[in-house]
């Protein structure tokens, strides 16, 4: 009978490619197909020979090896996936401490078969083991994972990091100090004893570790519709703004064109007729509003509209406004109030003036009200989980216009989508219209 108090270092690195695997294959990758499967293959063979190489090295190695194993996972999981090194050594402390449990489980049932139940010592015996153990630790995380996954933590920080990494290490420590040293209140010398503490130890770190994700999951969308609904009125008291400034323009405005009369007939010289001329094109390029067929669209039009002027950016608009009318004004507000500010943030950022276009479509179609906005942009545009990836220094802040907008689209049973081709952005909302709508489109 050979020596089975000590696993051998071809389970754990098995348990450890199979634990990064599994949270690669669940995360968004830069890698995929066969560049995937040979980047996989790589990290396999390369920690499976160092854990030989360096199986029953003595206690004083013990430690940087453990570091080289864990260096190993980060730096695969961060090849395959490309997500920064915050999220990248989050997702490895979860990835080590699922491996440490899953080859602890297999070996200590293996243990038990050949010690208690009698079965014999066969490569058979232990593939089953293999088998069953993986597929049960394995599957089980998935149906725990599939709701909670790592993507869903934008605004991961360094000290949510530091603790999911204090956690890591307090479940290593306790779970390997007997193999350190029996001679401590928490140690022991017997194989099954160790095996015992081990397997539970780690047992109790990756459901630790599940608890805290799924808590950090919760506080972020937490976060995440406060902020929405704080956006959401902040562009209703916006629009609220913008009608009365525009009531209050107009009316100066009105009175205004009544002084250019009357100074227009009380002076002839040239000069000052070509200076009223000029103040008439000004003030008649601010009069000029939308007329859409909806009240609150065409503040909304209005406001952007002089606010595109000062920022040297074209804005057209066709639109069906009155089929908007099923809609609440303060959704109304939110929904175009976030398309247009998105589209202007990104056309601002285009050097050539001549590309600061935006248009804007409403449009009633079979039964449907479409809903596009279009603009120019510059550069790569790249999705992550439909959404355009964060050029942000704070993630944590980004994406919420467009949240919003598929949040007030969700509300009324529509779907929002993003494409680009050829330099142009387009962002698309359809809306399923009401039945006596729907029969006039």
């Amino acid at each position: 009978m050979p020596d089975l108090s000590h696993t051998p270092g071809v389970y754990y690195a098995l348990a450890y490619w199979l634990s990064c695997t599994f949270y690669i294959l669940a995360l968004p990758r830069r890698l995929g197909g066969a560049r995937l499967a040979a980047a996989q293959g790589v990290f396999l063979a390369a920690i499976t020979a160092f854990m030989v190489l360096t199986d029953g090295v003595p206690t004083v190695w013990f430690i940087p090896c453990v570091c080289v194993y864990a260096s190993l996972m980060l730096l695969d999981i961060k090849l395959c996936c490309g997500m920064d090194w915050l999220k990248t050594g989050y997702v490895c402390v979860r990835a080590f401490i699922l491996g440490e449990f899953a080859a602890a489980l297999e070996w200590q049932l293996f243990y038990f078969g050949l010690m208690v139940l009698g079965l014999p010592l066969r490569m058979w015996v232990n593939l089953a083991f293999l088998l069953v153990s993986h597929g049960l630790v394995f599957g089980v995380m998935y149906l725990l994972e599939r709701d909670h996954r790592s993507e869903y933590l934008p605004g991961l920080t360094l000290r949510e990091l530091a603790s999911a990494l204090v956690l890591g290490l307090a479940v290593f420590a306790a779970s390997n100090l007997s193999y350190l040293s029996a001679n401590t209140p928490f140690s022991t010398p017997l194989t099954a004893d160790i095996f015992i503490i081990r397997t539970l130890v780690d047992l109790g770190g990756v459901a630790m570790l599940h608890a805290y994700h799924v808590q950090l999951h919760a506080l972020n969308t937490r976060l995440e519709m406060a902020n929405l609904q704080n956006m959401l009125q902040m562009q209703y008291n916006s629009y609220r703004i913008s009608e009365d400034s525009i009531a209050l323009i107009n009316q100066k405005y009105h009175d205004l064109k009544h002084h250019i009369h009357l100074l227009r007939a009380q002076v002839s010289t040239g000069e000052k007729l070509e200076y009223l001329d000029q103040m008439e094109r000004e003030i008649s390029a601010y009069e000029t509003q939308n007329k859409t067929g909806n009240r609150v669209l065409d503040a909304i039009l209005t406001a952007k509209s002089l606010q595109c002027q000062r920022e040297g950016i074209s804005l057209t608009c066709v639109a069906e406004g009155e089929a908007l009318d099923f809609m609440r004004p303060m959704d109304v507000s939110a929904l175009f109030g976030n398309a247009l500010d998105n589209a202007m943030e990104s056309v601002k950022k285009l050097s050539d003036r001549e590309k600061r276009l935006i248009h804007l479509s409403v449009a009633r179609q079979k039964g449907f009200l479409r809903i596009r906005v279009e603009n120019c942009y510059e550069g790569e545009l790249r999705l992550e989980a439909g959404m355009p990836a964060s050029t942000k220094q704070d993630p944590r802040y980004h994406g919420f216009g467009l949240k919003s907008i598929q949040s007030t689209a969700a509300k009324y049973g529509g779907s929002m989508t993003i494409a680009s081709k050829d330099g142009w952005f387009e962002l698309r909302i359809l809306f399923p219209l009401p039945a006596e709508q729907a029969k006039e489109a």
